[in-house]
């Protein structure tokens, strides 16, 4: 099947392939004559393909893929680099659609498996690289299909909920028996909008980023989409089997303060650091665990010298388990 790459219309020196998806539903509200649910694969312009390893990329909550210093990054491991977007995130996202909105997370399966499919003709050996929601999709994915991969990298991977386990007690039960009758109803959940600040340039951080496709506007928690994250959540606290080496590196630490401060520069803003650490060893047999000090939520996204680890820690483990 003849597929058509077409240039990026965000990153020049990049092309994209839209991946069509049959099986996608429309969630309730959505329009029945829009635009249709797709993925997008990202790649960077090469003259020549068939290179033996690839590694693609999964975006987390409220993002798409901008980051083009990861992609040079994994280039100089020896990878071809490719980025994923599901659907309604990144380039794909269309008028109507519920941006980020998911039913169950295994539906996401869908734009994996076609993603796996275009690499698998060109290369012998792919990775897979998932960051927070992308991580625990990422996981539950290589879990799913044996025998798929040759390595997993997971950044900040969203494996636990954040909060005492009280909360998750409770709140788990009410959600699912919310999610069939009221899946798309909006959550209001607070936003104190302290981790845009550490990385958007329109804030004062460093990243050019553009609102629409990554920012507060539609992206609202909704109650099947939290129900369906924290099923996730509960595969992971059963154990899976992935059964390739996993990498999962996190900050050294978080902070959850809810005034600025200089220090939230430095620290985990999002998720819960130890919990990520204790669920971890939950994900396979073969795990390696790494804390970068300083770093923040997308340890890629941390200040120069942070990041300059984070991808060095990558390459080390790349060189020895891959």
């Amino acid at each position: 099947m003849t597929r058509q790459w077409v240039d990026d219309r965000l990153l020049p020196g990049y092309e994209c392939l839209t991946l069509h998806l049959p099986q996608a539903q429309r969630a309730p509200g959505e329009p029945t004559d829009g635009e249709a649910l797709v993925g997008t694969l990202i790649r960077r312009k090469q003259p020549e393909r068939g290179g033996r390893r690839a590694l693609l990329y999964l975006h987390g909550w409220n993002d798409y893929f901008f980051q083009t210093h990861l992609a040079d990054a994994v280039a100089g491991m020896g990878f071809d680099f490719h980025a994923l977007e599901l659907r309604r995130y990144g380039r794909g996202l269309a008028d109507g659609q519920l941006p980020g909105f998911i039913a169950d997370l295994t539906e996401y399966f869908q734009e994996l498996d076609a993603a796996m499919e275009v690499l698998r003709a060109d290369y012998a050996e792919i990775c897979l690289m998932g960051h927070s929601t992308g991580g625990l999709v990422a996981a539950l994915w290589a879990d799913a299909r044996p025998g798929s991969l040759s390595g997993l990298v997971l950044n900040s991977p969203w494996l636990d909920l954040q909060g005492s386990p009280l909360l998750r007690a409770v709140t788990a039960p009410v959600l699912q028996r919310l999610r069939t009758s009221y899946p798309t109803t909006v959550l209001p959940l607070p936003n104190n909008g302290l981790y845009a600040r550490t990385i958007d340039a329109a804030l004062g951080g460093e990243w050019s980023m553009d609102p629409r496709l990554k920012g507060d506007n539609g992206f609202l928690v909704r109650v099947g989409w939290l129900a369906a994250v924290l099923a996730g959540h509960e595969r992971i606290t059963e154990g899976l089997r992935i059964d390739c080496p996993v990498l999962v590196l996190i900050s050294a630490r978080s902070d959850f303060r809810r005034t600025w401060d200089d220090a939230l520069n430095r620290a985990d803003a999002v998720l819960d650091v130890e919990k990520i650490a204790t669920k971890s060893v939950r994900l396979g047999p073969h795990l390696t665990l790494v804390r970068i000090a300083d770093g923040l939520h997308d340890l890629a996204l941390s200040a120069p010298a942070v990041r300059a680890r984070y991808f060095d820690e990558i390459a080390r483990w790349v060189a020895a388990y891959v």
